[in-house]
């Protein structure tokens, strides 16, 4: 019985984990960065006094870790449920690849251009460039944390008919 709380347990908070970052980049893609790109480079000098205290890069690695983290755990407990072990493994590979290794290598290096060098080393027109090169990625950002968020509730839906025993249709429906 323990077990089965514990498999329940884990791929419930991942899913819930996965989907809370889902909706935190939803925020940051649809609300915040529209402000903050709106009048390049004045409106990245506000951005950086108005996140003097905190601000998305405060939020989002260690919400990134705990989400890699449980899904690490998520889909090694569940890895012996056929029917839930490639909807889980697809959302760590959408997790780490469209996510967390996107981020490094395309984000990364524009924060730096944008918001630590910003006017004192880049012209106007490379800084505006790199911040529609910024909002246009994060789009797909958020698109890869949604595949993530729905294939780790796919995953939770799977474990949870299995521990249970569940057959309910709806769970039915999504198995294909």
């Amino acid at each position: 019985m323990r077990k089965q709380l514990t498999r329940l347990a884990v791929p419930t908070a991942y899913a819930w984990i996965a989907m809370v970052a889902f909706g935190g980049i939803a925020v940051e893609t649809i609300i915040i960065y529209p402000n903050v790109f709106h009048d390049v480079p004045a409106s990245l000098a506000g951005a950086s006094d108005f996140f003097e205290v905190t601000g998305p890069a405060d939020f989002f690695p260690p919400m990134g870790a705990l989400t890699v983290v449980a899904a690490l755990a998520t889909t090694a407990l569940a890895w012996r449920i056929p029917g839930a072990r490639w909807w889980l493994a697809g959302s760590l590979g959408s997790l780490v690849l469209g996510e967390f290794l996107f981020s490094a290598v395309y984000f990364w290096p524009r924060n730096e251009i944008m918001f630590d060098e910003g006017a004192a080393v880049h012209s106007t027109e490379v800084l505006r460039r790199t911040a529609t090169e910024f909002e246009n990625g994060h789009w797909v950002r958020l698109t890869m944390s949604g595949v993530t968020a729905v294939l780790a509730f796919i995953g939770y839906l799977r474990v949870y008919r299995h521990a249970t025993g569940s057959a309910a249709g709806a769970v039915r429906e999504v198995a294909a």
